[in-house]
């Protein structure tokens, strides 16, 4: 994917006086968040997240933003504001600093915490600029407003962006809980302060757009994970992200109210919590959690693990609880608590997580059966409530899928902002706000970077799809040896077959063809091994599809003698 949008030139140089805004991730997918702007020549970078691959993404582990817009620009990059600690706006972080080691990070107290762990691993020392609620900061001729949002990760925060050109508003994540555990409520008042002073363009996220209402109260959660841990038989096993605290923190006080000990599974969820419990944001009864080597020795009907693998994840610790390969074994009467949404594309995976564990007898709770998740994002009520507060010149939608973004605008004119005023761009188009206008002037190079193990960029489109063609279809290889100078075919051809068909003497009749091909090829005076290759992948290609109505990838090999 070099170039997603060919009907779209490569915007002109940004006029003076103008902002430039562009999404390299996040919008169109959920996932990957990573917007740039850009005013009098200099840059600042809002998130820099990662997007996880789905199933016909076959041995990619992550999804980065791509950098080639503004990798020969990587100097003017004046700072990285992040507005939480979720994958999705941190993960591509580390590899942004491969490029250029030294920009100025900025984030709250917790994001930035979660933060420096990934970067312990990757061995980078950015300079960190802990940045709360009510701060504004000079980063060049950007001067950025923070503003408190609730989300469900602790210290998000939303980002107001003022230039000479104008004042934009990134939300980041957010939802209107009205109880939240911590009791850090979404700064409408301040969002609404803002703007009374002229917000000429909004940057809103639109995960549950379509969703009616407003989003039930992360509080509801608690009685019902207490009915479920005292009413469970033997162990209660709870999955969720591992960096929601405020889940955990109810999961915690639930297991202290029914006399259980907590362990934390999870290589990821054991390293955050540690993180949040030092900070202060996760609060723990004395004596309550356990080690892992431990559990072991305490009465099944008093434990409770705290896990990850909520999204039925291959490797995460519920999945292979799920399939035996872990060292907590499933057995009846385990209960297994479910308590995450679904993210759009993972469904398959987490079904297949919950079917492993009925088999082995767990009871298992999910959103479907009980109150055990309530969303992080606001849902149309709430949308509704900020564009009415600030009352925005201009929308631009962000952070979902293509109807997410429909049906953000569509709000936004029940609102009474004219359609015009609504720009609903994808990754990699270019926007400017001139003179109080927002428009599309463009777009730019916005692919998918794919990690792959240590490789970062080395898989292509034409990889993936060589890697779906072996796991759907197999792969055949013929190998023929000819003597040129005689036209004779002197070896072979030998078949070797992988996910085709195992039975003896499967491709005897298509042997006997492809030796027919060459030898009529090499009687027509046909004798450069491309052409021979040629002849066999088409008389090996119509065979098979012909007899096992399959396309496999065909690799014929002419070695000559």
């Amino acid at each position: 994917m070099s170039h997603p949008h060919p009907q779209l030139a490569a915007p002109a140089p940004l006029a003076a006086g103008a902002l430039r805004v562009v999404a390299l991730g996040g919008i169109g997918e959920i996932g990957r968040n990573m917007t740039v702007f850009e005013y009098d020549g200099r840059l600042l970078v809002v998130d820099c997240g990662v997007l996880f691959p789905e199933d016909d993404q076959p041995g990619i582990d992550l999804i980065l933003p791509d950098f080639s817009a503004i990798r020969d620009r990587l100097d003017a990059v004046e700072a990285v504001v992040l507005t939480h600690a979720h994958e999705d706006h941190i993960g591509a972080v580390p590899y942004l600093l491969r490029e250029r080691g030294d920009i100025p990070v900025y984030g709250s107290r917790l994001t930035l915490a979660l933060l420096e762990a990934k970067l312990g691993e990757h061995r980078q020392h950015p300079p960190l600029h802990v940045v709360a609620e009510g701060e504004t900061r000079a980063l060049g001729p950007f001067t950025v407003e923070l503003f408190a949002v609730n989300h469900s990760v602790p210290d998000a925060l939303a980002v107001a962006i003022k230039t000479p050109a104008g004042v934009v508003l990134h939300t980041g994540d957010f939802k209107m809980d009205q109880t939240p555990i911590d009791g850090r409520l979404t700064d409408l008042g301040g969002f609404a302060r803002l703007g009374r002073e002229g917000v000429d363009l909004l940057l809103s996220d639109s995960t549950n757009a379509e969703v009616p209402g407003f989003v039930e109260s992360e509080r509801e959660i608690g009685p019902v994970l207490r009915r479920v841990l005292a009413g469970a038989e033997k162990r209660v096993i709870v999955a969720c992200f591992a960096s929601h605290v405020h889940r955990v923190q109810q999961v915690l006080d639930a297991a202290d109210a029914s006399g259980r000990h907590v362990a934390f599974v999870g290589r990821s969820m054991v390293r955050n919590m540690n993180i949040s419990k030092e900070l202060g944001y996760l609060r723990v009864p004395a004596g309550l959690l356990v080690d892992m080597k431990d559990v072991e020795s305490l009465p099944e009907n008093k434990v409770c693990l705290v896990s990850t693998g909520s999204q039925g994840e291959p490797m995460s610790a519920l999945s292979r609880m799920a399939n035996r390969d872990h060292q907590i074994r499933i057995e009846q009467g385990d209960t297994v608590v479910l308590a995450s949404s679904l993210i759009p594309g993972n469904e398959n995976a987490v079904f297949r997580v919950i079917n492993g564990l009925s088999r082995w007898g767990a009871k298992v709770v999910h959103k479907s059966t009980a109150l055990v998740h309530v969303s992080g994002h606001a849902p149309a009520g709430e949308l509704l409530y900020v564009l009415n507060a600030v009352r925005p010149s201009n929308l631009m939608p962000i952070h979902g899928e293509w109807r997410h973004l429909r049906a953000h605008a569509a709000l936004a004119e029940l609102s009474g902002l004219p359609p015009e005023r609504v720009v609903i761009a994808e990754d990699g188009i270019v926007v400017d706000l001139v003179d109080g206008l927002a428009a599309v002037v463009g777009a730019v190079e916005c692919g998918y970077v794919y990690v792959d193990g240590l490789a970062v960029g080395d898989v292509t489109e034409v990889s993936l799809k060589d890697r779906r063609i072996l796991g759907d279809e197999g792969m055949v290889t013929i190998t023929v040896v000819v003597d040129a100078s005689s036209g004779k075919i002197v070896g072979g051809p030998e078949i070797i077959a992988r996910g085709v068909s195992d039975e003896p003497g499967a491709f005897d009749e298509c042997r006997r063809l492809a030796a027919k091909a060459v030898e009529d090829a090499l009687a027509e005076g046909v004798t450069d091994r491309q052409g021979l290759q040629q002849r066999v992948r088409r008389v090996v290609g119509r065979w098979i599809s012909d007899t096992y109505r399959r396309r496999p990838m065909i690799t014929p090999v002419v070695l000559e003698v």
